[in-house]
């Protein structure tokens, strides 16, 4: 297989070329055309497809999760019509929209139950079920700690001002580059109790901005941190990392339960049902 690394080949034609099996990372593609391209079982993640136009292409058996606007199908737009059907299946859902500082507290109300829900959940699992993989997602595991890095990072730096708030088990994003001194280790595998230990005293702290949230602190924006680290040292609006917070818990909470269904129908040899996924409009 040959490797292409750090190459531009902006404006490079490709004719009856085969990539079956192909892997693209930080690739950009934008502007690029395709016709008569093959796609079957392809794979995206973390794909930007602003923009896209799909001509004459053949869709069937395609699942997609992604953040929707103004998309449409054989000339219909389909967002209303899917956001209407994940708020009906999801009636938490629409909480995760506030417009005011009442609307957040709801919104961390509704978080906290799920959670609580989706933890007793997970202690049906074994230890090692709690550190399985699906699909190279992130085990329950993981997801745990990488929520304890978004509160990190984004309430107790950009919010609260704590330059260095993280703990050695916060797990940053993957394709975020390494960020000294914000810890990445992908290889320690902690407790069950131990993450939950470090979840509750980040869920404390996020509850404890959002009940003293006044409407008018939402419209503001965050004093800078000077030290590096994630986010970047500048100002934010309260509302965006709040609302961050609440995308995070919510998606991060529906993969947990949709691989949990995975691990446990692995471990009964059955197929595993399919759940809605849906991601709040920003």
């Amino acid at each position: 297989m040959t490797d292409e690394t750090y190459e531009d080949l902006t404006g490079t034609r490709f004719e009856r070329v085969r990539l079956t099996d192909a892997s693209f990372e930080d690739v950009y593609l934008d502007g690029a055309r395709f016709h008569d391209v093959v796609l079957r079982g392809a794979t995206l993640r973390q794909a930007d497809l602003r923009g896209l136009r799909a001509r004459d292409v053949w869709l069937e058996d395609v699942d997609i999760t992604a953040e929707i606007g103004n998309v449409r199908i054989n000339g219909i737009d389909v967002v209303p019509y899917i956001e209407a059907e994940l708020d009906r299946l999801q009636p938490d859902r629409p909480k995760m929209r506030p417009t005011d500082a009442q609307g957040f507290r709801e919104a961390w109300d509704a978080l906290e139950r799920l959670w609580g829900e989706t933890v007793e959940h997970a202690r049906a699992f074994t230890p090692d079920q709690l550190h399985e993989s699906v699909d190279g997602e992130w085990s329950f595991i993981e997801t745990l700690r990488h929520l304890v890095f978004a509160t990190d990072a984004w309430v107790r730096r950009a919010l609260l001002g704590d330059p260095e708030p993280w703990d050695a088990l916060d797990l940053p994003h993957d394709d975020m580059p390494d960020s000294p001194p914000v810890p990445r280790d992908r290889d320690v595998r902690p407790t069950l109790e131990e993450v939950l230990a470090l979840r509750a005293d980040r869920m404390a702290t996020v509850r404890r901005v959002v009940d003293g949230l006044t409407d008018e602190q939402l419209a503001g924006t965050t004093e800078p941190v000077t030290e590096p680290g994630y986010p970047e040292p500048e100002p934010y609006a309260v509302r965006r990392v709040l609302r961050t917070i609440l995308s995070e818990e919510w998606l991060h909470r529906q993969y947990a339960e949709r691989d949990l269904a995975v691990v446990a129908a692995r471990a009964e040899g059955r197929p595993a049902a399919e759940p809605a996924v849906g991601i709040p409009p920003r």
